[in-house]
């Protein structure tokens, strides 16, 4: 058991004795190894982790954009959104409609967009 003890700002907070406890540390590790999905999660999270596919997410959040609303939204080019799109759709966050020559994205699901909200709840407690 940890024994925590206040700490000031420029320390951080740790235990004053080395214990473990063993029957938390297996009963975590074994459902960390039933977890067959954890590089899914991570790559989702190093997706978000870049501000330009961040900005794509939450503008599909709102709204299904094609290319160009998304470049002129941006700022950036055609090509670069398109890449961007191109790995968010390989990693199943965002998926494509196809209305004659246009292509048109929305987000895959309802999920993605609940982790996004989750994430700004978090930010505004």
């Amino acid at each position: 058991m940890c024994n925590l003890y206040e700490m000031n700002m420029n320390q951080t907070e740790t235990c004053e004795l080395f214990f473990v406890d063993e029957k938390k540390v297996k009963s975590v590790e074994r459902k960390l190894s039933e977890n067959g999905h954890l590089f899914q999660l991570s790559e989702t999270f190093k997706l978000l982790g870049d501000l330009t596919r961040l900005k794509i997410i939450l503008a599909l959040k709102e709204e299904e954009l094609c290319v160009c609303d998304l470049a002129t939204l941006l700022g950036v080019s055609r090509s670069a959104v398109s890449h961007q799109l191109r790995l968010l759709k390989t990693w199943r966050l965002v998926k494509c409609r196809r209305d004659g020559k246009i292509a048109y994205y929305s987000l895959d699901d309802t999920h993605i967009g609940d982790i996004i909200g989750a994430a700004e709840e978090h930010l505004n407690e």
